[in-house]
């Protein structure tokens, strides 16, 4: 066989090496592309949301997620969430029988407020506060200190919407929460049965005058109550109450017995956790000479809402239909 010039033969080499490239070439275009899509956000995703100050973009959802306050760890239970739940804390009273099943899988790391330590130590990337006290600054929880540990964080709009909060407001935190994790399908499905369930209690209350109502949920030298910005405002109005205390700017504040003696409630509506008992507080009301007058106490006309229901979360619906019930029994069943 005759030799091959060598310069022919780099010729030759040259001409070839593009041929033999090319399967290589493709093989790694086609493996980046793929690592490139199991990076990329998910479906739905990037989400944008501001909560209570804080904007948070969202490539896909949270996957270690820790609750405090019973009104958040409910609501991502409602969604269909107890998978993405590596802790919660701090109930005001019995969790609701529709998620008891699915509470008791979630670690409980504290009965009130974990440390910042136990918090971490649960390694989250997202944590729910339900009140603002659950980021308290004081114990290294603020929003601010979570997010330079690499969690976000989202607090419950009832603690920073300004003026009153509504029913619209309720379904904006689902609506939110569901996004945030990737659900809205399960937020709509939600939001329309609360809008029924609501459209149903005004059918019952149409044309019924309403009920003036007074709110004690502690106090003895002064009645904390109450007051026209919350969620618990919006409950009394739905379920065919007038807010004594409407006028007081704040979701609960500080009344004198005085004023609650001038306004003459008809109804009073006991809001009922912690250690002090429904009957403890109906005792404290009737006993008191001061208030012998005031015809909800003469008429012995008490309703009972549990603190949870009267928060915003995805108890409100099905409260307005229960404390209707008890402030119009003949109306509402």
């Amino acid at each position: 066989m005759p030799s091959v010039p060598p310069t022919l033969r780099r010729a030759l080499i040259a001409a070839a090496l593009p041929a033999l490239l090319v399967p290589v070439a493709a093989c790694g275009s086609t493996d980046k592309p793929a690592a490139s899509a199991a990076k990329a956000a998910a479906p739905g995703f990037p989400y944008t949301v501001t909560n209570c100050g804080v904007k948070t973009t969202y490539q896909a959802p949270p996957r270690r997620v820790v609750t405090m306050n019973q009104h958040a760890t409910e609501v991502m239970l409602a969604l269909g969430l107890r998978k993405s739940l590596v802790g919660t804390a701090y109930l005001d009273d019995t969790i609701s029988p529709a998620y008891a099943a699915a509470y008791k899988s979630v670690p409980v790391l504290a009965k009130e407020y974990p440390s910042k330590e136990k918090l971490l130590a649960a390694d989250p990337d997202f944590v729910y506060g339900g009140y603002a006290s659950a980021f308290d600054a004081k114990d290294g929880r603020a929003r601010d200190d979570l997010k330079g540990a690499g969690i976000d964080t989202r607090l419950n709009i009832e603690s920073c919407t300004k003026g009153a909060v509504t029913m619209d407001d309720v379904y904006q935190e689902v609506r939110e929460v569901g996004r945030t994790f990737g659900v809205p399908d399960r937020a709509d499905k939600w939001i329309a049965r609360a809008r029924a369930t609501v459209a149903g209690t005004a059918a019952k209350l149409k044309g019924v005058k309403p009920v003036s109502v007074f709110v004690y949920d502690s106090g003895d030298k002064t009645a904390f109550t109450a007051g026209g910005a919350g969620i618990g405002n919006e409950l009394i109005t739905r379920a065919g109450g007038a807010n004594v205390f409407a006028d007081l700017d704040k979701s609960f504040g500080d009344a004198t017995w005085e004023q609650v003696v001038a306004r003459k409630p008809q109804a009073v509506v006991i809001y009922d956790y912690g250690s002090t008992t429904v009957a403890q507080k109906e005792k404290r009301l009737t006993d008191d000479p001061v208030l012998a007058d005031v015809p909800a106490i003469k008429n012995k006309r008490f309703a009972v809402m549990p603190l949870s229901s009267v928060v915003l979360g995805v108890r409100a619906p099905d409260a307005v239909a229960k404390l209707a019930a008890q402030l119009h029994p003949g109306t509402v069943k």
